[in-house]
Order: C-alpha cells, then structure tokens, then sequence
C-alpha cells in the first residue's frame, strides 16, 4: 500500500468539501453521502461551519482505494481562514486543486497555486460543477494553461504528445513508442512538471472514480516514506482542542516512528489519535507517512520541526485588519488575555495583541468573517460576549538603507554589548538574521544567544510602531565580560541594538495591497479610472468591445470595500476580484503616521538608547551618541587608529570597559595604594593572610618574590621583615607587546589582549597572595583622570592625562619603596634603573613570563599529582 497525505484545496464554493464526500463514499469509507446545503457533511462536523455552510477549520478522514492508503485533509476555501489552509499544506505528498467549472480560476484560486508552488507540492486539478449548463471544457483548460502552467493536461483524453513538450525523456518516448511509459508519467507529476486534470461533478459522483484511479496509478511514495528504521522526525502543522479541553499537537511523521509514552523535547506523550472525521482510533504507534494527534505536549506550535527535521515553517499569508476587542463591563483584560492566548495557539493567524498604552486587547485577521468565528469561538469557550471595534489595516515598516545598529547593557555588575547591520530585504521576504562574527571576538555561545534573541520577538519599527519586515539583521561584533554578563543582558542588548539601527535608517512605511481584475460595460471605464487613481492604485485597461477588463494593484485600505461601489454604479453587473498581493509603499504615509501618532523616543518598551557604566553606576546614552561610547569599533565606520590621534572624553570611554565599582569601593583602593601605612589598614591586611589557607601557604612568601630555575618555581624571601606588605605592579601595555601570546591577540583586537592579561593575573595573584596592580596608559585621552577599579582579585589603574604607565609607577616606587615590598615588571629600561634606584626588585617581561608560566605548570602538575 502507498501511505500517502493528500490535501483538498480551492477557493470558496468550488465544491471542495463535496468532492472530499464523494471521494470518501466512493472508497467506502463512508456509508452516506452527506451534502454541505443540507447540513450533514462527513467532514464540516462544526456548529458554526454548518450554519455558514463554509469550511472554517482543516479536517482529516482515512480511506483506502486499490493501493492508496490516504489520509485526506480538507481544508478552508475562504480567504479569510487561509492561514488554516497554508498550515496543512506543510505536511502534503499531493494536493487535488478544485476548480469550479462556472467561474474558472479565481483570484484565490492563483494565490494557493503560487502556495503550493514556493512548498514544490505535487498537484491534481478537479474541474468541478462541469453538468451545470454554461460551462465549457476548452475554455477552462486553455485558462488553466495560461494562468497556472503550461503543464495542466486533460487526462480523460490524455494526449501523450502534450506529454511530450513537458519533458525531454517522455518526447524520446513518444518519438520512439508512441506512448510514454506509467512511471516516467508519475514522476513527472511528483516533479511538477505536468498536473493532471480531470473534469467531473462530485454532487453526482461524476470524475470521482477517475480521480481516484489515476491518483492511485501515479501517485509516488516519497523517499522517506518507507523510512520506519530511522530516527524519529516529525513535523507540526496545528493545535487544536478536543470537546474536554485537552490538548492536541496534530503531526505528521516524516522519518521513523512515534510511540506513545516517547519523550520528545523532555515532555511525554500520552496518546496518539488516528482521527477520521469527529472520532478517532487511539494507537501505540505512528509510522513515517502517518497523520495523527497526540496529547500530553504543551510546548509545541504549528511550523515546529521535530526530532531530525531540520528547519521550522514560516507561514507567508499574514493578516492585514486589526480590530479591538470590546469585553463585557467588568470584565478584567489582563484576566481574558491569556485565555484568548489559547485560541492563538490553536489559530497563529490571529495574532492577539495586548496594548499596555490603552489597556486594551488587539486581534490580527485575514479578514471580517474571522471576526464573526472568533466571536462565535469565545462565547462557546468562555462564556463572554465580545464585540469588536472598527477594523483598521495591519501596517508593516521596512528601510531603504544600510546602517549599523550598536547596543550596550552595562548597568553596575552587568555587561554586553551588540553590533548589528541592518539592511533591506527583498519583498515578501520577511525578517532574516544571520552571524558574521569571529569567533575571537565573540564567542560562539554569546552569538548564538543574540540570534536566537532576535528571532523571539517581533520587531516594531520606529514610524508607526508597526511590526518590521523585509529586513535582514547580521551580527557582526560583540562584547561580553567573563565575570558579569548574564544572559539577560544580551537580550537587553540585542533589542536595543535593533532599536539603535532603526533611529538612523531611512524607514518606508507599508500596506497591504490587493491585484484585482474589475469586469464592467465599458461605459464605466472613465468612472472606474477615476476611482482607481482616487485610491491609489495603479491599472492597465483592455478594451474587449462592448466589455472591458481592468487589471491592477491597489491598497486594501481603498479598494478592499470598492465592490458596494461597483454594484451600485453598475446597476449589480459589474465583477471585482481581488486577490492578495503583499505589502508595498504606502500610498499616503504622512497621514498614517500622523494618524497612529507613534512616538519612538518615548517608546519605554522598545528602547533605542544604551546603558553605560561610570564611576560605579550606570548611565543612559541617547541613541544618536552611542556611537561614540561604544567599546568595541564601528565595524562601517571603523574609529580611526592613528595613535597621535587625541581621543575625546567619550571615545575614551571605549577603552575601560571594566568599571564596576562605586565611590566606596574607589576610596578604598586609594586607600591601599596611597594611604596604606595606617595602622589600622595593616592591622587588617595582617589578618587577612593568617586567615589563608596551609595549601596555598606551601607557596607564598611575605615578601611576594620568588625565583625560576630549572622548570620550577621556588618562593624566596625578601630582605624586608616578612611581615609588611607586598606590592607587584604590571605594566599592562609593556607586558602585552612583550608576552607574543598577547602581542599576536593586541593585533586582532586590543581589548581582547588586555583581557585575558588581566584574567592571567588574576591566578598569579590567586598564588602569590600579594597586592597586585596592573596599570595601562590613559595619558593620551583628552580630560582623562586617573581611575582605579577592582577586577577579580587584583586592581586596575588607568592614568591620567600626560602620565604615562611609567611615571605612575615610579611615583609609586619613590614614595612606597621604603615602606613596603614592592616588585615591578616591565620590559621599559629606563624605568628598571629607576626601580632599582628606588630599591625595588624588579621582573623583566621575559623573566616574569618565564615565572607566571613555571607557576601554572606547578599549580597544574600538582592538581594532577593529588588524590581525593
């Protein structure tokens, strides 16, 4: 048997659901023909669907003919309930396109032929209706030819030279046999290279058996569909509830096979359903190829790709009205809006909103007759009439330029930074993020954080607040701080980053269109050319004699109610068809903006400004002056690198990046470097180290110093009394030149080299246990002051104006050498005959190189030497 998912598809009272009738009674899986005008339909098992006489929500009924074993999923025909229809499409092997043989192809008609094309779905077209008198053969293939594609063949009078132009292979059979074999027929329709049509009436069960025998005769298996050995993959196309409430994660099964009580993303499955029609058959298993309804998982969502599926599905139909749901007096929104969330699960499309401006809840449709189900769905659910405002047209933003949007979160003892390029997309592209970082900038985890943060969310853009489109963001550079990022601050950092980008770009405004085709006496043209150009829209006229035929693309907002219009100047003759056509430039922007009244700047939610840090506490910075706060370059607009540049005070700010302290913690640092011979001071630094540890004692000398010989680290003592205190300076920039570790790292990206010294010395430190400063240059940075900071376990100055590393030090050595042991390193070599001078032992880089390493090597080997 060939397991296959067939789907049914067409515009509205095409004859779809019938077709599906017939089909399920002509295979026996139904004993009685019911009829959608009389209320009994097999498949339109809905209240509400009966009573409109309209498909709402997909439905899937089994059936076997011959050598088909088929699940078959009806699906909406409105426009409005399209996104219901574009979910299950996601699953199909084939899908049986109903055309009604009266009206031929219709707008909607063409916008699911343009769905199932971009999902590569193979396709059958089921002429309907054809015994109603009027309808004409030729002249529905010859606008299926034209208007879909060239490969619609009639296969009730199959002509295999019509075969022939399809297909290089079946023209070689054709020349040479006369026929084209049934195989290469079959996967020429599973390529999509030919559709077969067959025309019919399924209200008399006329066609039917001839679809279904050349559905059977053709209809290839996929490559993964005998695949039961594999692992499980699957893939997720609805949510839905059954009549006790419980929830259902409709799937199909792609690769291997589904066990009940499996575990799939930590959550247990508790049954799987096989449903036909209302009821259902409960199984332990689910085999690739099968549709089936599970229960017991609450984290899934339409689109979401399970086990080895790789990708999840985007829909690309989104709605274009908004309405503003009205609650009963006293009724509290905060408590209906998670319950309206659950019908969102079930339905994506709606889009439910909540405005914290106004207090007010918000729904997203295709269109009015949703409005009329959601209102029909929440009194059964809940038990709350709702009304709903006016509906207003979905507006969606883009840009029309490439910019660089920087974001930065670092209040106290928080940190990250984030680049982003922000550049236009195609149309109907959607939002696309991408990572172009290195990996020496920023690790791999922290990029894959950012990404993930800008996929979560909805962009709003700066004009409208309305949600971004045809963007595409890349990561491009980055920042974190090993001790104080947490994974909030790239979140924070990322929004605002996008936020930034979007206050520089040059932002377009867009609306939905609609593509029609007005039908009309042509003593209407010169009424309708002025209506359309009223609107907005742009048309093309072709004159057929006594009729005329006006095609074009016009806003929703101004043609979507033109038909009342038409009927009424027409005197009911004339025919409006629209069909959806994406978003594009809005045709009066300043008024929608003017209307909406969006303030972006005062948008608290959707911040474009960053926070910084100074002095121990954070700071905000407007959008337009990140920029220069930035710690890590412009990667558009790069800061130039020439060093006798003068960096100004916020330039500056780039290169201290660390500061995490308060005032108390600044005078308490000053403290220990200036003010450290107070008794008291001592009293407590003397505490301090009889408080460490035996271990760590085996290693440490009063006086800090020590000695590398032959592969090991020997601690000595200093001639100092060994219980005074011991100071080591670095000279952060000299080390770093120095060391060709961090000298090769300072080449890449000099924040980076001065980071990981400063993690070094922080486990030299962790050994040596004396007062270990680092200080780095600053003397170049115009109105700079002398800064001190903790980090970790050691202490970082950065100098002031006109003093250099050096001086700091020597002032330093002069007014302390006496007092306290006090052991500079430094590669300058004027400034070791001054330390020495001043009666300080001394380290060269490569001396203090040689020693750090003999100690991480010591502290390594006798890690492993140890037993627990």
């Amino acid at each position: 048997m060939k397991k296959l998912v067939i789907g049914m598809l067409a515009h509205v009272d095409a004859g779809k659901t019938t077709l599906s009738e017939s089909i399920l009674y002509t295979s026996g899986a139904i004993r009685k023909l019911g009829r959608v005008d009389n209320k009994d339909a097999f498949l339109d098992n809905n209240d509400y669907e009966r009573q409109r006489g309209i498909t709402i929500f997909s439905k899937q009924a089994v059936f076997t003919y011959k050598d088909l074993d088929v699940t078959l999923l009806d699906t909406p025909g409105h426009v409005d309930f399209s996104a219901e229809m574009e979910r299950t499409l996601w699953v199909l092997d084939y899908a049986v396109l109903v055309i009604n043989g009266m009206d031929g192809v219709q707008g909607h008609t063409e916008t699911l032929w343009g769905l199932l094309k971009r999902l590569k779905v193979p396709v059958f077209i089921f002429v309907n209706k054809m015994d109603q008198q009027g309808t004409d053969r030729h002249r529905i293939l010859e606008q299926l030819k034209n208007k879909l594609s060239s490969g619609c063949v009639d296969f009730d009078r199959l002509d295999y030279e019509e075969l022939a132009v399809c297909n290089e292979e079946a023209l070689e059979q054709v020349l040479d046999e006369g026929i084209v074999d049934d195989k290469l027929i079959g996967n020429m329709i599973s390529q999509r290279e030919v559709f077969p049509v067959i025309f019919g009436s399924a209200l008399r069960l006329d066609g039917v058996d001839r679809l279904l025998d050349i559905m059977n005769k053709y209809c290839e298996v996929s490559e993964n569909g005998d695949d039961k050995q594999s692992d499980m993959s699957a893939r997720v196309y609805k949510i839905s509830r059954d009549d006790r409430g419980e929830r259902l994660t409709h799937i199909k099964v792609t690769g291997g096979s589904l066990k009940a009580k499996q575990l799939i993303n930590g959550e247990k499955i508790n049954q799987i359903r096989i449903y036909s029609g209302e009821k259902y058959t409960s199984v332990n298993e689910a085999v690739c190829g099968s549709i089936c309804a599970i229960t017991g998982l609450e984290g899934t969502y339409a689109g979401q790709a399970l086990g080895r599926e790789n990708n999840d599905n985007a829909p690309v139909l989104s709605p274009v009205l908004n309405y503003k749901i009205n609650l009963p007096a006293g009724t509290d929104p905060l408590m209906m809006l998670p319950k309206l969330k659950m019908i969102e699960e079930e339905e994506p499309q709606l889009h439910i909103e909540w405005n914290e401006s106004f207090k007010e809840i918000h729904v997203q449709v295709m269109g009015p007759v949703m409005i009329e189900v959601l209102q029909n769905i929440i009194k059964e659910r809940f038990d709350c009439d709702v009304t709903f405002s006016e509906g207003s047209i979905v507006y969606k933003e883009t840009i029309a330029d490439k910019v660089e949007g920087i974001g930065h979160f670092e209040p106290l003892r928080h940190y990250a930074e984030v680049h982003l390029i922000l550049e236009p997309g195609e149309a109907g592209s959607g939002m696309q993020y991408e990572l172009d970082c290195s990996d020496d900038m920023l690790a791999k985890n922290w990029q894959r954080l950012i990404y993930t943060h800008l996929c979560e969310k909805t962009h709003k853009g700066v004009l409208t607040g309305s949600a971004l489109t045809d963007v595409k963001i890349t990561v491009v550079a980055g920042r974190a701080h090993n001790k104080h990022t947490e994974g909030g601050d790239f979140r924070q950092a990322t929004y605002r980053a996008v936020r930034n980008g979007l206050m520089q770009a040059e932002s377009v405004l867009l609306e939905p269109f609609y593509e029609f085709t007005l039908i009309l006496d042509r003593q209407y043209i010169g009424r309708a050319m002025t209506d359309f150009e009223r609107m907005g829209a742009q048309f093309e006229i072709n004159d057929n004699g006594d009729e005329a035929v006006i095609k074009g693309a016009g806003p929703v907002a101004t043609v979507g109610n033109y038909q009342a219009e038409v009927n009424a100047y027409t005197r009911g003759k004339g025919v409006l068809r629209l069909k959806m056509s994406g978003y594009r430039p809005c045709h009066n922007t300043d008024e929608v903006i003017e209307q909406i009244g969006y303030e972006a700047e005062r948008d608290t939610r959707n911040p474009a400004d960053s926070v910084f840090c100074a002095h121990g506490s954070g700071f905000n910075v407007p959008w337009y002056e990140v920029k220069d706060y930035a710690h890590v370059d412009s990667v558009l607009n790069p800061v130039g690198t020439n060093e006798n540049v003068v960096l100004t005070p916020k330039e500056a700010a780039r290169t201290v990046s660390d500061e995490w302290i308060g005032t108390d913690e600044v005078d308490r640092i000053l403290a220990q470097t200036y003010f450290a011979n107070s008794r008291g001071d001592n009293e407590r630094r003397k505490m301090s180290k009889r408080k460490a540890s035996d271990e760590m004692g085996r290693y440490v000398t009063a006086s800090g110093s020590g000695s590398y010989n032959n592969g090991q680290y020997k601690a000595s003592q200093s001639k100092k009394q060994t219980n005074s205190i011991s100071y080591l300076l670095v000279d952060g920039y000299n080390i770093i030149h120095a060391w060709s570790e961090l000298e090769e790292l300072s080449r890449i990206n000099m924040d980076s080299a001065r980071d990981k010294l400063l993690d070094i010395m922080c486990n030299y430190q962790g050994m040596k246990k004396c007062e270990l400063i680092v200080v780095f240059d600053a003397y170049r940075v115009s109105g700079h002051h002398e800064e001190y900071m903790d980090y970790h376990n050691i202490h970082v100055v950065y100098t002031k104006e006109a003093e250099t590393a050096d001086h700091y030090i020597e002032k330093f050595a002069h007014e302390n050498g006496k007092k306290y042991n006090i052991t500079v390193a430094t590669s300058d070599g004027l400034e070791q005959v001054i330390i020495r001078g001043a009666g300080c032992l001394l380290y060269s880089a490569r001396e203090f190189e040689k020693e750090v390493k003999a100690m991480e090597e010591h502290i390594r080997s006798d890690y492993l030497n140890r037993t627990y």
